[in-house]
């Protein structure tokens, strides 16, 4: 990657670092799940509201951490906001493949969140670029209450 284009992506990041987007409580939401990353004290705490299709109505997070992971929480937050359950799995699996996978294709339905892409050369920060969307993975899984994932094995 160019210099100039990895120079957009950290701004990017730093941007929603910054002033993320979908901060802040939600307090309707079906399903709350803590995430948390021990390794470097990265914590999530999203919110999960379902529309009558289990898909995604609306969702905020809090939690501090960082740069990596509050800015990778506010873009999926705005990427998966009102899509449907399957769009959300799908976004899952190919967000999870830009972070980890060399020869992945990146789909353009990731838009924004490509700028997560050279995290693959930092195994560690794959961990908090991944905290958000393990998060969202368990609220589907779950579907209501609260949960806790973790970056680490329990």
């Amino acid at each position: 990657m160019n210099s100039e284009i990895e120079e957009l992506y950290q701004e990017v990041i730093l941007d929603h670092s910054r002033r993320p987007r979908n901060f802040g409580e939600l307090p309707d939401a079906a399903v709350r799940v803590h995430g948390d990353n021990p390794a470097c004290g990265d914590e999530i705490h999203l919110a999960v509201r379902f529309d009558g299709d289990g898909g995604l109505e609306d969702i905020k997070f809090t939690g501090r951490g960082c740069a990596i992971s509050q800015a990778s929480a506010s873009l999926m937050t705005m990427k998966l906001k009102g899509k449907s359950r399957t769009e959300v799995t799908e976004m899952l699996r190919a967000f999870h493949g830009l972070v980890t996978d060399e020869t992945s294709e990146t789909p353009g339905t990731l838009g924004d969140l490509r700028v997560m892409r050279g995290m693959r050369k930092f195994p560690q920060r794959v961990k908090c670029a991944m905290l958000p969307w393990r998060a969202v993975e368990q609220a589907l899984e779950q579907g209501a209450g609260e949960a806790t994932v973790s970056t680490e094995p329990g």
